[in-house]
């Protein structure tokens, strides 16, 4: 996913919490829900930002030896400039678009 088409702001806004709860009935499952997906984001960030790395790793043990790449520093820019995993997260359960279900509360068997 590109993270940088998302429409979460990328300073920290404060939210109202009735927005929050209105999808669980509950700010606590609420505050869980995003929390879990932040941290799913933030492993798929690092995860791609360590490939994108990973063709530039020299292996070379000599400390002498630094000079800068510059396209490196260009892909390092583009993710500190991303939102946190946080906000993304709690854009996305705004939105609609995370799937949760809670595996203590029975399933609603229809047939």
């Amino acid at each position: 996913m590109d993270y940088k088409k998302s429409k979460a702001p990328i300073n920290t806004v404060t939210r109202d919490l009735a927005t929050l709860w209105e999808q669980t009935g509950n700010i606590y499952k609420s505050v869980v829900i995003i929390g879990k997906r932040a941290n799913q984001i933030g492993v798929e960030i690092k995860q791609d930002l360590n490939k994108k790395l990973a063709e530039f790793a020299s292996y070379n043990d000599s400390l002498e030896e630094v000079f800068e790449n510059r396209e490196q520093i260009e892909i390092s820019r583009y993710y500190e400039k991303l939102p946190k995993p946080s906000l993304l997260a709690t854009q996305e359960f705004l939105d609609g678009n995370v799937y949760w279900r809670d595996p203590n509360e029975p399933k609603n068997e229809e047939a």
